[in-house]
């Protein structure tokens, strides 16, 4: 999985419903948000961008961890560089962590998670889940409940799960931060709204850090689609799914599907280079589509909005939520600012 482009999309201070993250802005005065912004690397967008050759997330990261990853809905959301994080205080830090859920608890929120259940953070370096040497590990953060009195040997159950990642950091961006900051921009979570504002908080509190959520855009989808289609697996069995959504009263998407094989025969067809992609051969892939498709329903896609793409890889969606299907090079996912 490839982290956004720009590495963190800028904190805007906006109202928790426009946000869709229910967190405080804890930690952030006026001169935190400045500090926010100089460390905010903020680019044009790009013109081509090259097809990852990582190797497969489960000859770098444990099965159990790369399996957990997969076939889980997971919301996005970008994060400002954490100060003074540490991998040596993970232990510390699910014990903090821990002990604020179970604060907040006792104060009457609902994790709807069940009541009587005692719950417990765990913090997990997951060093295989990067591109390249310089980019820092990712942490996988996860809460677990068992009942007060359950038999010895009751495996945990787990209700949340997070992970802070940067895979394919920009270098220059990575070497202007000061040493008492990491770079973790991208957050992936899955499990409630009330945990994951808990948690959050408990984030931006401890590191000095803010979240923002994460959307794709129109562009960043048909990128994706030209990139999942041009990495080679033999898991390609599921049509292609482009939903697209039409600019009318009352709201009406359209569906597109495609055989993989016939995406695979026309990328081909557009595709020139061997290890990296061009905005005009992703320009030239969906002009055939539109082309196609109007020809059988007389029906414009370019004046419509792509919103979702699905594939036998993954499958995103344009407000933040993603898909992750198989094992595979994760460097897939690219965003721009």
């Amino acid at each position: 999985m490839q982290t956004p482009a720009n590495g963190v999309s800028t904190p805007k201070v906006r109202s928790r419903e426009s946000r869709g993250f229910p967190l405080p802005n804890a930690g952030f005065t006026n001169g935190g948000f400045n500090s926010a912004r100089r460390n905010t690397p903020f680019q044009p967008a790009t013109s081509k961008r090259r097809i990852p050759q990582n190797a497969p997330l489960e000859e770098t990261l444990d099965p159990s961890k790369a399996a957990y990853i997969l076939q889980k809905q997971w919301n996005l959301y970008s994060v400002t560089p954490m100060h003074q994080f540490s991998y040596k205080n993970l232990k510390d830090y699910a014990k903090l962590l821990s002990a604020q859920i179970l604060a907040e608890k006792q104060k009457g929120v609902a994790f709807e998670v069940g009541t009587e259940l005692v719950m417990r953070a765990s913090f997990t370096c997951l060093p295989g889940l990067k591109g390249k040497a310089s980019d820092s590990r990712a942490v996988l953060v996860q809460v677990a409940t068992k009942p007060p009195f359950s038999k010895p040997g009751t495996e945990d159950k787990i209700v949340w799960s997070g992970w802070f990642c940067c895979v394919h950091g920009e270098d220059d961006i990575l070497e202007m931060l000061p040493e008492t900051m990491i770079c973790l921009p991208l957050f992936l979570v899955h499990g409630t709204e009330t945990l994951t504002a808990t948690i959050g908080s408990w984030f931006q509190k401890s590191f000095d850090c803010c979240f923002s959520k994460l959307t794709v855009s129109s562009r960043d989808l048909a990128w994706m689609t030209a990139l999942w289609t041009a990495y080679d697996t033999p898991e390609h069995v599921a049509a292609t799914e482009l939903v697209f959504s039409v600019p009318v009263e009352p709201h009406m998407d359209i569906s597109y599907a495609i055989h993989p094989d016939d995406l695979k025969s026309l990328w081909n067809d557009v595709h020139k280079g061997q290890d990296e992609v061009t905005a005009e051969e992703v320009d030239g892939l969906f002009h055939c589509l539109y082309i196609h498709f109007f020809r059988h329903f007389k029906i414009q896609l370019s004046k419509t909005h792509l919103v979702k793409v699905s594939t036998s890889i993954a499958s995103a969606h344009c407000d933040g939520k993603i898909k992750v299907a198989v094992i595979k090079p994760y460097g897939l996912i690219q965003l721009e600012p």
